[in-house]
Formats: C-alpha cells, structure tokens, sequence
C-alpha cells in the first residue's frame, strides 16, 4: 500500500444496514464473498455484477429487493474483490462461473432462484439460465444481449466491432493488464467515467471501487475476457425462464438493437429501454429497480 492510500474495507460494512451481512462460500473448488440480506426462507435472488465491478454495484437494489420480500444474495465473483481468484484462463470460462452461481444457489439450500445480472455478469445469467433452465425461476438482464445476439452482431456489425475493441484488447498478453494497472488503476477508474453519465461515480464511491482492484489486481478481470473468447456456447439458445431486459439507450459499448433482437430468443421475455441513460442504468434510475422487483415478484 502506498503512503497515498487509506485502508477501505470493501465487505458489508460499506452499507450502514446492519442486517446486510459478509461472508464466504465454497463452491465449485473456489472460495466465494459473498453478501446475504433478508429472511433465509424468503424467494431468493442472485445478483451478479459485471466489469470493473464487485458486488458493490449492487448496493441501490438490496434495500428494495428485501423490502419487497426476498432473500438477496450478491457474490463477488471469481477473481474479484474478496472472492479467490484461481490461477489460469480456463478458470474464468462461462461454464466455470455459471457452474459458481448453480453452487451458490444449492449453498442457500435451494435448488432454484431468480437471477440478475448486469454487463459481464449478464452474460453469466443468461448462460445458467441456457445451460441449466430448471435453476433459473426468473431472470433479470441489465444492459447486455443474448450471448448469440452479440455474436452474430459482431459478425455483420462494423460499428459493434469498433466499439468492443476492448475484448479483443484484452486478447493480448500481458499488455492489458499493465494498461489497466499503470497509474493506480487510472483507466480502470476511466472505464467507469466513460461508460455513465456524470455523476454516477463520485470520488467516494470511485475510491471503494480502487480498493476492491487492490485484491485480486487486474489480471483476473483480463481473464474472464480471454475466459469468454475460449467458452464453448451453450447448447440451446433459446431462454424458457421468463426474462426482463432493461437498457439504457446511451450506452458507449453496445449496440442498442441488440437489446430487441435479444428477446426474439426468449420464449417469454419483455423490453424496457431507458432513453438518456447509459451503461449503468441500475445506478442511474430508480424505475429500474422497481421493474425487477415487479418482474421477480
């Protein structure tokens, strides 16, 4: 630690609800934080964060999501913040981190749940509930298409391949995760600023996001990129669990038509598309949290 930085616990404690609890599971060989809310015997829910973020991110819904009657669960995924960060790319394959909530949902003594999940961690929710439907009693999608939407878009899109350019970036050895932890962490805290609208990220909350990088460094987050080019497809890809996907239109990354294709490969799923919010919808309007828990509920 440099004479620079303060010491930021990055658990639980970063709510003030006492009733918001740390803890950590074993499952699927990796030792995961997680953070628990709610009545243990309410439905229970499974959030899952994406990139560059740790269950943090998810921090506007707990509240809500326990008032509504829930039981909330939210891990710090594989090599993030608290959780363990296995060694190697094969590690960090779809499989690997979909198998991880499947565990997670068994470790509450359930054997199903809903299941949210923004950005990357979107992609991990659309996998269990492709490669394992039964687990999945409804699903929540925050601003990332059906993983064959995003391929197939990539195929014939120019614009989306530009602006992925990121993925294949991170491809490269040894130079993203240099790029990425240069100047404590100074593009991993740009890729929050860019991606929202401003204000989103305030100094306070951008300082609790540089100490969960501290843990696990950034090698890691590289590696569920290099993890993702290297994952075999789901055998199915039509979603049966009834799926809300929420969008913010301004998003820098992703193509928003892909947001509509993507309900074409579900058996029951309903659109809502946020105008003049970006990327991080979830953090930028309330009507967002109030559509899941309608939706879950």
């Amino acid at each position: 630690m440099s004479p620079t930085e303060t010491h930021i616990d990055t658990d639980a404690s970063l709510l003030t609800d006492p009733d918001v609890e740390s803890g950590h599971r074993e499952v699927n060989g990796v030792r995961l934080h997680v953070v628990t809310a709610g009545d243990p015997d309410a439905p229970l829910v499974v959030l899952l964060h994406g990139h560059p973020d740790f269950w943090y991110g998810w921090r506007d819904q707990i509240g809500p999501l326990v008032e509504a009657g829930f039981r909330v669960l939210v891990p710090d995924q594989r090599g993030c913040n608290l959780s363990e960060a296995p060694d190697g790319i094969d590690a960090y394959r779809l499989s690997e981190l979909a198998a991880d909530v499947r565990e997670l949902i068994r470790s509450e003594g359930r054997e199903s749940a809903h299941v949210v999940g923004h950005d990357f961690g979107g992609f991990v929710a659309w996998n269990v509930a492709l490669r394992r439907p039964s687990v999945v009693d409804r699903l929540g999608i925050l601003n990332v298409p059906h993983p064959t939407v995003y391929r197939e878009t990539l195929r014939s899109s120019l614009r989306q391949i530009l602006r992925s350019w990121y993925v294949w970036f991170y491809q490269l050895p040894a130079l993203p995760e240099w790029a990425l932890g240069r100047n404590d962490m100074a593009n991993m805290v740009e890729s929050l600023e860019v991606t929202s609208n401003p204000g989103t990220f305030d100094e306070e909350t951008i300082e609790r996001y540089r100490a969960a990088w501290r843990h696990t460094g950034v090698e890691p987050r590289v590696n569920w990129y290099r993890g993702f080019r290297r994952s075999e497809p789901p055998s199915k890809d039509v979603v049966s669990p009834a799926a809300l996907i929420c969008w913010g239109a301004d998003d820098v990354a992703l193509l928003p038509s892909m947001a509509e294709d993507s309900v074409g490969y579900c058996d029951d799923a309903r659109l809502r598309t946020f105008p003049d919010a970006s990327h991080w919808v979830h953090h930028e309007r309330e009507a967002v949290t109030d559509a899941l828990v309608r939706h879950l509920s």
